[in-house]
């Protein structure tokens, strides 16, 4: 009788495991597809940000970033910061953005109740529309600091080469001297 009631609960583990298995394979297709469809869209992937509902994505093509799903125009970033626990640790300005301070973030888009004490991730984005910030998260092990670090440098370094050659920030209609 002891036999058969363990067999039992191995049948039953063993068609949880499968159970486990096929979710795992059917989220990871669909990722895959999301990634396939960016691509022939002409984007790439810069971040994956694990959030409550699953994965958010931190993408860019040639023209715009998306967070989620609102785009943000390359050529109207003036501002990137990344933050730890609502703290800036790095900021990178455009040239006549004026003063680098904390004064620049908005503290309202910063006042989120948090659970557990962790350190908390964030980059801001400053465009001429406002702010956007990008959540990194709270993961331990420099996960989230990794995904913020990823952010903050792709938008510092697309900065950096439009001050570089300022020519290609020029609206259409105006000619460079």
């Amino acid at each position: 009788m002891r036999d058969l009631v363990a067999g039992i609960v191995a049948l039953g583990l063993f068609l949880f495991a499968l159970g486990l298995i096929s979710t795992l394979r059917y989220h990871h297709r669909a990722r895959e597809r999301e990634r396939r469809a960016l691509r022939a869209a002409g984007r790439r992937v810069l971040a994956e940000i694990p959030t409550a509902d699953g994965l958010d994505l931190f993408v860019a093509d040639d023209a715009s970033f998306y967070w989620k799903d609102r785009p943000i125009a390359r050529p109207t970033v003036r501002l990137v910061r990344i933050l730890i626990n609502g703290v800036p640790l790095a900021t990178h300005a455009a040239p006549g953005h004026g003063p680098v301070d904390a004064g620049d973030v908005d503290p309202a888009a910063l006042d989120r109740p948090e659970g557990i004490a962790h350190d908390r991730w964030d980059v801001v984005i400053g465009t001429d529309a406002g702010e956007v910030l990008v959540e990194c998260g709270s993961v331990r092990e420099r996960v989230s600091q990794e995904l913020a670090r990823a952010v903050f440098d792709a938008v510092k370094a697309d900065m950096e080469r439009r001050e570089a050659s300022p020519e290609d920030t020029a609206a259409p209609g105006d000619s460079a001297r």
